[in-house]
């Protein structure tokens, strides 16, 4: 399954969903305020949902100012709390993943005890949750693959998985796409698809930067429960990018 990240107007989406069929990952409940009032934008977001005629829903989860390995208890009790009420909305939503950010910061957190720190909030935010809704960690500044791939060996759960952003892995590692993408390869349930030059996070079309692309798709050709996301900001992007994807037969 392909979705697009909510990213363009609603009329623009529901022109795109009309026209090929393609899910729809919000990025509604990733923001705070939609979050304290969760009742609320919960029903609003419904009623956009249905004039979008939205065929199958994801969520991308709260990151601002969150981070689940922090070393205070609040910030970790904070994000907590933020990842239980985006939870919920996956839940009434009828979301099948939700997506959150792995959260380290190079040249602020060290590596070293990362895995464990963050293996250690993922057993106690997973422990009373079902397989409902997929549970995925994203790439985002990570320098190497090997520290994700940790934690998931460390956290034994049906619904915990890896999001391999290819474009994050392009502009903010030094470790090539494909290596990210054999090196998680196991635990790797849904991609988010945009391009970059390598300098920094554009979110562009495919083939307008240097992602490796074509070769990553190739390895999940056979992998049909791996979904992906289009993560781009304009339609003219993302109906460039979906042609991509169809002419590697990927959808």
């Amino acid at each position: 399954m392909i979705y697009i990240s909510h990213l363009v107007k609603d009329e623009e989406m529901k022109e795109i969903i009309a026209r090929t069929g393609l899910g729809i990952e919000s990025i509604e409940f990733s923001v705070a305020e939609n979050l304290d009032n969760l009742a609320r934008s919960l029903r609003t977001y419904q009623k956009r949902l249905e004039f979008m005629e939205c065929r199958e829903l994801i969520l991308h989860g709260p990151f601002l100012d969150l981070n689940p390995m922090a070393y205070d208890t609040l910030v970790v009790q904070a994000t907590r709390t933020r990842y239980e009420q985006a939870y919920q909305a996956a839940g009434e939503l009828g979301a099948k993943k939700l997506i959150l950010h792995s959260g380290f910061i190079p040249s602020v957190y060290f590596l070293t005890g990362w895995a464990d720190r963050m293996a250690d909030f993922y057993k106690r935010f997973l422990d009373d949750k079902d397989d409902s809704v997929e549970i995925l960690m994203e790439n985002v500044m990570d320098p190497l693959p090997e520290p994700l791939r940790e934690v998931m060996e460390k956290v034994s759960h049906p619904s915990f998985g890896i999001c391999l952003d290819i474009g994050h892995a392009n502009c903010f590692s030094r470790t090539d796409c494909t290596e990210w993408a054999e090196t998680l390869f196991p635990y790797i349930r849904h991609l988010h698809i945009h391009d970059n030059p390598g300098d920094r996070d554009r979110h562009q079309a495919l083939g307008d930067g240097t992602v490796p692309y074509g070769q990553v798709l190739d390895m999940f050709r056979d992998r049909t429960e791996v979904s992906c996301t289009i993560e781009c900001s304009t339609e003219e992007n993302i109906c460039k990018s979906f042609s991509q994807l169809q002419n590697r037969h990927f959808y």
